[in-house]
C-alpha cells in the first residue's frame, strides 16, 4: 500500500494489492466490559416494597391527611334554583318548590345551602332547607363544598388519637390530594407538636424537616 500527502490535501491511498487490506467484517472492537473480564453487577429491582420495608425498620410513622376526607360525597344545593328568574324570592313560591323538590337524591350527603346569584336571601330559607334535609342528609350546612369539606376534616383531625404518636418520628405525607389545603397541615401540626419527637413534610425517603423538640424537653 503506498500512501501520498500534498500540502493542504487529504492523504491520497493508492493500493497496489487488493489482498494489503482486510475486509472491514475481520474488525471487531471488544466491549468494555470483556476488558479484563469485568462483568456488571446484577440490577437490584427497585420497588416500592423495598421503600416501605425501609419506612418500617426506620421506626418513622407515616401520616396521610387522606385518610381523614370524609368518606360521603358532598353535595351542593344553589337556591338560586328556587328563586324567580334566579334573583327574587317569593315566599309562597319558594315554600311550593321546597316542598315538591325531590330531596331523596341527596341521600346519605353532606350537604352545603349556597345562592349563586347576589339575590338577598334571608336567613328563614337556608332554614327551610335544612328542615327538608333532615334524616336525609348527612349533615347540613351553608356554604360551598370545599368550605364542608375542609369543616369535616377540622373535626376528625381534632378527635383522632394524636398520643399513638407519642415520642416518635412522623412524616405528615405531602404531593398528595389536591382537596387537603394548608389549614388541615397546620391543625395536624399543631397537634403532633404535643406528642411526637420529630416532625417532617413530603415522603419518608424525601422530606423537609419542620420541627423538632427542644433537647430537655
Amino acid at each position: 500500500m503506498n500512501r501520498t500527502a500534498r500540502r493542504g490535501e487529504g492523504f491520497e491511498l493508492s493500493v497496489s494489492n487488493p489482498k494489503d487490506v482486510a475486509p472491514f467484517e475481520e474488525f471487531s472492537w471488544p466491549s468494555p466490559c470483556s476488558i479484563g473480564q469485568i462483568q456488571p453487577p446484577p440490577a437490584r429491582p427497585f420497588t416500592m416494597d423495598v421503600i416501605q420495608n425501609k419506612v418500617a425498620e426506620s421506626g418513622i410513622e407515616v401520616v396521610n391527611l387522606e385518610a381523614f376526607l370524609p368518606e360521603a360525597p358532598i353535595s351542593e344545593i344553589d337556591l338560586a334554583e328556587f328563586l324567580a328568574g334566579g334573583f327574587i324570592l317569593r315566599e309562597k313560591d319558594f315554600r311550593a318548590a321546597v316542598k315538591g323538590y325531590d330531596w331523596k337524591a341527596f341521600d346519605g350527603h353532606h350537604v352545603g345551602i349556597f345562592c349563586s346569584t347576589d339575590a338577598i336571601i334571608p336567613t328563614w330559607a337556608y332554614m327551610l332547607v335544612g328542615v327538608h334535609l333532615d334524616g336525609i342528609a348527612a349533615s347540613v350546612t351553608a356554604g360551598r363544598e370545599a368550605d364542608i369539606r375542609e369543616a369535616l376534616m377540622r373535626e376528625r383531625l381534632s378527635t383522632h388519637d394524636w398520643d399513638q404518636y407519642k415520642d416518635t418520628i412522623v412524616v405528615l405525607k405531602g404531593c398528595g390530594s389536591d382537596l387537603i389545603t394548608p389549614a388541615a397541615y397546620v391543625l395536624a401540626t399543631s397537634h403532633l407538636q404535643q406528642v411526637a419527637r420529630k416532625m417532617m413534610y413530603g415522603e419518608p425517603c424525601s422530606s423537609v424537616p419542620i420541627w423538632r423538640r427542644p433537647a430537655g424537653a
